[in-house]
């Protein structure tokens, strides 16, 4: 009898390991995604800071991209003049989420944009 009783012990925590996997796998492919697409938005910030401070030295476009560290060809950069007074810089970078589901909430692939409005001088 005693016996028994640990048998369905054994096969109740195997169906909740069961149900419980799925959930546990599908948070950590999403914590990851979620990492992936802020530590990418931060290098896209950083790397803004540096497109604003070449076009602060008069760097020309071309010198921009030749000095920026744009290794990877998913980012793009924009630049925009805006009635000769402002200037907008734009840099984009689409990320590929992994997560199965995680679509319903950013689309695949998520386009991460960052975008600098500075006065034209």
């Amino acid at each position: 009898m005693n016996l028994d009783i640990q048998n369905n012990k054994k096969g109740q925590a195997l169906v909740e390991f069961v149900i419980i996997l799925p959930i546990f796998i599908f948070m950590l492919l999403a914590i990851i995604d979620i990492g992936k697409v802020i530590y990418n938005q931060n290098r896209l910030e950083s790397e803004m800071s540096s497109v604003v401070l070449l076009y602060r030295n008069e760097k020309s476009y071309d010198e921009i991209l030749d000095e920026l560290s744009l290794n990877d060809e998913s980012v793009t950069l924009d630049v925009t003049n805006e009635e000769n007074e402002m200037v907008t810089f734009s840099l984009k970078k689409k990320v590929t989420i992994v997560t199965p589901g995680l679509n319903l909430l950013f689309s695949n692939p998520y386009e991460i944009e960052v975008t600098r409005v500075i006065h034209y001088e």
